[in-house]
C-alpha cells in the first residue's frame, strides 16, 4: 500500500536524515531503504525536505487535472504563501493559471475569512478549555494518530481549503471540479477524508503547478500580471504567517497575552502537544502550524531563506488587501452565513506497544551496549539516543546495522578477518610451493645419501679395530648423514598430501602419554602445571599427527627454558563454544617480536645451528590446517611464549 509520500529504494542511501526529522516515527529500515509506512504517516513532509539524496516521492494529482481540465469545469483556488515560491512574478500566477485552462482562480484565504467567525466563539471559550486549531492537517494527523486524548481539543472546523471548495460548490454546483494548489503536502491527505470529502476534487503543490506550466509549455515571463477572480480574501490572507489565525479572527497581537499560544516548527510543536498531553497546559487557545509557517512548508521550492519568505508574503498581502472592497467582501461573508464549517476528528490510533526493558537490555546488547557507558546517543542512526533505537527496533521499525558504531565495529572485525584469511591463504601457497621444492629436493638427496651412509658403515666395519681417529671421523660421517637423513623425512614429511586417518579418542590421557613417555626425564626440573577441564575430554582426530604436533610445542619449549633460571610449563585444556582449546605455555626466553610472523614459515627457526631445521612449527601449522583449527603464538623476550591450539570437538 502507497501513501502520500513514499520512498524511492534506489535513492535511498542509509543517511537516516529522514529517521531523524520524522515527527511519527512512520519510517521502517528495511535493507537499510528508509520505507515510509502510510498508515503512520501524518504527511508533514519533512522527510522530502531533510532528504539530500530526492529518494522521496509525492503522488501527484497532475494527470487528474489535466483530465478535470479536458472534460469538466475546472476551479482553482491557491494559498496566499504563492508569493514565496514564485518571488520574481508571483503577480503573473493568476494569468498563467487561466491560461491551463482553468475556469476560474481565487484565493484559498477568502475560505479563511470564512471560518473565522467560527474560530472567535472557539477563541472565546477557550478560558474554560484547551482549544487547538485544526487548520493544519499535518497536526491533525498527528493528534489523530498518536495523542487519542488530544482529539476532542482540535477545533471542530474545516480548513480553510475545505471552506473555499464548499463556497464554490455552493455557487457553481457539485460538478464544478475545484483544485487547491499550495504548500502543503497533508493536503494531499486531508480532501480525502470522509468528513470533508467532495469539496475539494485534486490537491497540487506549487512544484506540481510549475511542472503543469511546463507540460503544457506556458512560460510566467510571457504572462503579464493578472488578478483574482472574486470573492478576494481580506485577513484571511495572514493565515500562512504564524499567528496569522488570531489576526483573522481580530485578536490583535499583545506580548503579554496568557490565554493564547502561537507555535511554529516541528520541535515547538512537538513539545507544546507533548505538554497538553501530559496536562501540562490547560485552558489556552494554541493556534498551531506544523512548519514554520506555511510559508515554509514542504513544497515551498524557492531557494529564499524564511525571512525572505515572510517578507515577500507580508508584501503581497499588503498590497492586495488595499484593493479589497470591505462592503463587497461583507457581502460575500454574509451570503454565505448558511453554510456548514463544522466537522469532526476520528481516533486513528497508530502507537505500538512499549517494548519490556528486558526486551530494550537485549536489544541494546545485540549492539554491543551493556550499560550506559556503552551508550553513545551519537544521532547516526537517526534516534536520539541509544534507547530510542532499540525501542524502534522492538517495534520493527528499525534494525541492527543502523548503528554507527556497532556497524564500524562490525565492519573492522570482517575486515580484520578478511586480512587474516588472506594471510593464511598466502602462507597456505607459500607453503605448498615450498613443499613441492621439498619434496623434489628430498627425492634427489635421498639416493646419494643412501650411498653414502651404506659405505659409511662398511668402512665403519672394515676399521673398527685398526685406527680410532678414523674411526672418530667415520662416525661424525654417519651421524651427520644419519641427521640429514631426518632432515629429509621431515621434508617428505613436510610436501606430503595432507590425510586424516580420524579417530576417537581421549585428548587428556595422550597429553599425559606424550609428557610420561617421551619427556618423562627432561621434564624433571621443570614446575609442570596440568589444567584439564575434563579428564574423559573426547575428540576426533589424527592421532598421531595430533601427537607429532605436541611433541614439537614440548620440544621448544624445553629448548626455550634451556639457560632460564625459573622453569615452567603450564597447560590448559577447556572446551570453548563446541571447540577444545590447548594453551601451552612456558617460561623461556621467548620470541622476538619482528619473528613471530615467520615463526610457521618454513626452514625458519631461532634456535642454535645443529639444533632444529625450522620445519616443526611448519608441520604443526599444516596439520592444525588440516584439522580445520587455529594456531597461534604470543610471546614476550624474556617470559616465555604460549602456544594456543583451537580444534573442532567433533569433526564430521
Amino acid at each position: 500500500m502507497s501513501g502520500i509520500v513514499s520512498t524511492i529504494g534506489q535513492k535511498c542511501r542509509r543517511c537516516y536524515s529522514c529517521v531523524r526529522e520524522c515527527p511519527a516515527n512512520a519510517i521502517r529500515v528495511v535493507n537499510g531503504q528508509a520505507i515510509v509506512q502510510p498508515e503512520r504517516c501524518i504527511s508533514c513532509g519533512h522527510c522530502i525536505k531533510v532528504c539530500s539524496q530526492n529518494a522521496k516521492y509525492v503522488s501527484s494529482d497532475i494527470d487528474n487535472v489535466l483530465d478535470f481540465l479536458v472534460n469538466n469545469k475546472t476551479y482553482a483556488i491557491i494559498a496566499p504563501s504563492f508569493a514565496a515560491s514564485f518571488p520574481e512574478s508571483y503577480d503573473k500566477i493568476p494569468t498563467a493559471i487561466r491560461k491551463i485552462g482553468f475556469y476560474g482562480i481565487s484565493e484559498t484565504a477568502f475560505g479563511a475569512d470564512l471560518i473565522a467567525q467560527n474560530y472567535r466563539v472557539y477563541y472565546d471559550n477557550s478560558l474554560n478549555e484547551t482549544v487547538i486549531s485544526s487548520s493544519c492537517p499535518a497536526i491533525n494527523n498527528y493528534i489523530e494518530k498518536y495523542f487519542e486524548n488530544l482529539v476532542p481539543l482540535l477545533a471542530r472546523i474545516v480548513s480553510p481549503m475545505i471552506a473555499m471548495g464548499k463556497y464554490l460548490k455552493a455557487i457553481y454546483g457539485d460538478e464544478l471540479k475545484v483544485v487547491f494548489i499550495g504548500p502543503c503536502i497533508a493536503k494531499k491527505s486531508e480532501y480525502c477524508v470522509n468528513e470533508v470529502i467532495g469539496n475539494i476534487d485534486a490537491v497540487l503543490t506549487f512544484a506540481e503547478l510549475k511542472k503543469l506550466l511546463s507540460l503544457k509549455k506556458i512560460r510566467l515571463e510571457d504572462c503579464e500580471a493578472g488578478s483574482f477572480d472574486p470573492p478576494l480574501a481580506n485577513n484571511g490572507k495572514s493565515f500562512p504567517i504564524a499567528g496569522g489565525l488570531l489576526k483573522t479572527i481580530g485578536v490583535k497581537e499583545e506580548i503579554l497575552a496568557k490565554e493564547r499560544i502561537v507555535v511554529e516548527g516541528k520541535k515547538q510543536v512537538e513539545q507544546i502537544i507533548r505538554d497538553i498531553y501530559e496536562n501540562k497546559i490547560k485552558n489556552k487557545f494554541i493556534d498551531i502550524l506544523f512548519c514554520e509557517g506555511c510559508i515554509n512548508g514542504p513544497a515551498i521550492d524557492s531557494n529564499l531563506n524564511y525571512y525572505s519568505k515572510r517578507e515577500i508574503v507580508i508584501d503581497f498581502i499588503e498590497e492586495s488587501i488595499a484593493h479589497v472592497d470591505q462592503t463587497v467582501w461583507k457581502s460575500e461573508i454574509f451570503n454565505a452565513r448558511n453554510l456548514n464549517f463544522r466537522r469532526k476528528f476520528e481516533y486513528k490510533y497508530q502507537r505500538k506497544p512499549m517494548p519490556t526493558e528486558d526486551k530494550i537490555k537485549e536489544i541494546l546488547a545485540r549492539t554491543n551496549k551493556y550499560s550506559k557507558q556503552d551508550e553513545l546517543n551519537c544521532g547516526a542512526c537517526g534516534y536520539a539516543t541509544c534507547r530510542e533505537y532499540a525501542i524502534s527496533i522492538a517495534k520493527e521499525l528499525a534494525e541492527d546495522d543502523m548503528c554507527l558504531p556497532f556497524l564500524i565495529n562490525k565492519i573492522e572485525a570482517a575486515y580484520q578477518e578478511l586480512k587474516d584469511t588472506q594471510e593464511q591463504l598466502h602462507h597456505a601457497e607459500k607453503l605448498a610451493s615450498i613443499g613441492q621444492l621439498a619434496a623434489g629436493v628430498a627425492h634427489e638427496i635421498n639416493n646419494p645419501l643412501g650411498t653414502i651412509m651404506m659405505f659409511s658403515g662398511i668402512l665403519k666395519r672394515k676399521f673398527q679395530n685398526v685406527d680410532n681417529t678414523s674411526l672418530d671421523d667415520l662416525n661424525l660421517i654417519i651421524s651427520e648423514a644419519n641427521r640429514c637423513k631426518n632432515i629429509v623425512s621431515n621434508l617428505l614429511n613436510f610436501a606430503r598430501e595432507g590425510k586424516l586417518k580420524l579417530s576417537r579418542f581421549n585428548l587428556a590421557q595422550l597429553i599425559e602419554k606424550i609428557i610420561q613417555k617421551d619427556f618423562g626425564d627432561k621434564l624433571s626440573n621443570v614446575d609442570l602445571i596440568m589444567d584439564i577441564e575434563n579428564n574423559h575430554l573426547m575428540i576426533t582426530a589424527d592421532y598421531d599427527q595430533l601427537k607429532e604436533v605436541l611433541l614439537n610445542i614440548f620440544n621448544n619449549s624445553l629448548e626455550a627454558m634451556e639457560e632460564s633460571e625459573v622453569k615452567k610449563i603450564s597447560v590448559l585444556v577447556k572446551m570453548q563454544n563446541e571447540k577444545v582449546s590447548i594453551e601451552i605455555q612456558d617460561s623461556g626466553c621467548g620470541i622476538k617480536s619482528e619473528n613471530i610472523k615467520k615463526i610457521f614459515t618454513p626452514f625458519f627457526s631461532t634456535k642454535k645451528i645443529g639444533k632444529g631445521t625450522g620445519l616443526g612449527l611448519a608441520i604443526s601449522y599444516g596439520i592444525i590446517k588440516m584439522h580445520k583449527g587455529e594456531i597461534t603464538i604470543e610471546s614476550k623476550v624474556g617470559f616465555g611464549t604460549s602456544v594456543k591450539i583451537i580444534l573442532p570437538a567433533n569433526k564430521n
